[in-house]
C-alpha cells in the first residue's frame, strides 16, 4: 500500500488466480440475492455492496423474515445472518468453487433459507457449472484484502461524484457479472434497443438495463484477456464525437475496441492526489457524454 495515499498496489498477474475464484463466489452469492429480491429496474436488485469489512448483499426479505450474506475480508469469513435464527459462517480459504457452493447452500438450508439458483456463471466463457467447478480454488488473503481496500477508496470518490447529480442515478454498487464497481447517471430519455453481446447474458436483461440513456463509470480489476486494473467510462448511446472529447487526466485514453474511455488504476494510485485524479476522469467523461448526447444538464445537475 502507498504510504502517501493509502491506495494499495494492485498487480493483476499476482491476483489473477484469486480473482478468478472470488469472482465465481460472488456470482453465487449475487444469484441468491437475485432470486430472493423483488425485481428493480436496471438489475439494481442483484448487486452487492462494499462495506467496512468486505462485500455484502445487505438485507434480503424472505418469507416474512430477512437474511444477509457478508464477505468479511478482515477475518476471511463468509457470514450468513437471518433475522430469527443464529448466524452461520464459513471460511474463506483455498477451496474449489464446487466446495464453496455445496457448503453455502447447506448452511443456508440450516438457517431455513431454501433457494435454488441458475447454477452456472453469467458473463463468463466457458461457464462451468458451480457444482462441477474444481478448476478455480485459489485464495490469497493479502490480495483479497488489497482489492477490497482499493474498492473502499474508489467507493468514496464514486459516492462524492454521485452526490452532484439530481437526475436519476444508481447507487454505487458491485455488479458480480463482470466484477465491477459502478455508478451510472441517466439523462431521463429512452435509449435505442440494445443489441446485447455479453456472453451468457440474456438479451432481454441487457435491453432492460439500457432502456434509457446512460453515462456510466466503474472500476474493474482486470481479466486474463485484459490483465490491468482500470477505471472505465462510457455512454449509451454514445453521441457523435464522444470518443474525441477531451478528458482528464492526460493518461486517460479512448479504446475503440471497447468503446470506452479507460484510465489505469496505477495512474490514479501513483498520482499526487488520487481522489482528485479519479474525480477529474469521472467528471470529464460525464461531460463528454452529456455534451455529445444533448443532455439537459440544467435539470440534471445540482448547483450550489
Amino acid at each position: 500500500m502507498s504510504k502517501s495515499t493509502g491506495w494499495p498496489e494492485l498487480h493483476f498477474t499476482q491476483m489473477q488466480d484469486t480473482i478468478e475464484t472470488l469472482h465465481q463466489w460472488i456470482q453465487i452469492v449475487g444469484k441468491i440475492r437475485l432470486k430472493a429480491m423483488p425485481w428493480q429496474n436496471h438489475s439494481w436488485h442483484v448487486t452487492l455492496y462494499v462495506t467496512t469489512n468486505g462485500f455484502s448483499t445487505h438485507t434480503i426479505p424472505y418469507q416474512g423474515r430477512a437474511f444477509q450474506i457478508d464477505f468479511d475480508f478482515k477475518k476471511h469469513k463468509l457470514y450468513l445472518r437471518c433475522s430469527d435464527t443464529a448466524y452461520s459462517e464459513m471460511a474463506l480459504r483455498e477451496r474449489t468453487v464446487a466446495d464453496f457452493y455445496r457448503e453455502l447452500f447447506e448452511k443456508l438450508s440450516a438457517i431455513g433459507v431454501d433457494i435454488s439458483i441458475h447454477g452456472a456463471p453469467n458473463e463468463m466463457d466457458p461457464a462451468i457449472p458451480f457444482a462441477r467447478n474444481t478448476v478455480n480454488s485459489a485464495y490469497d488473503p493479502d490480495q483479497v484484502h488489497a482489492l477490497w481496500q482499493a474498492m473502499l477508496r474508489v467507493h468514496e470518490v464514486f459516492s462524492q461524484f454521485r452526490s452532484g447529480y439530481i437526475g436519476k442515478v444508481s447507487p454505487v454498487h458491485l455488479f458480480w457479472g463482470a466484477f465491477d464497481l459502478a455508478v451510472t447517471r441517466f439523462s431521463g430519455d429512452p435509449a435505442p434497443l440494445h443489441q446485447g453481446g455479453m456472453p451468457n447474458m440474456p438479451l432481454d436483461v441487457m435491453q432492460e438495463a439500457y432502456s434509457h440513456e446512460v453515462s456510466s463509470a466503474g472500476f474493474w480489476p482486470g481479466s486474463r484477456d485484459f490483465p490491468t486494473p482500470v477505471f472505465y467510462a462510457y455512454a449509451y448511446p454514445a453521441g457523435p464525437g464522444f470518443e474525441r472529447e477531451p478528458v482528464q487526466p492526460a493518461e486517460a485514453f479512448y479504446s475503440p475496441e471497447l468503446g470506452e474511455f479507460l484510465l489505469k488504476y496505477e495512474d490514479v494510485r501513483s498520482a499526487p492526489d488520487p481522489g482528485k485524479t479519479l474525480m477529474d476522469f469521472l467528471q470529464t467523461t460525464y461531460l463528454a457524454a452529456a455534451k455529445t448526447g444533448g443532455w439537459d444538464r440544467g435539470k440534471l445537475e445540482k448547483h450550489p
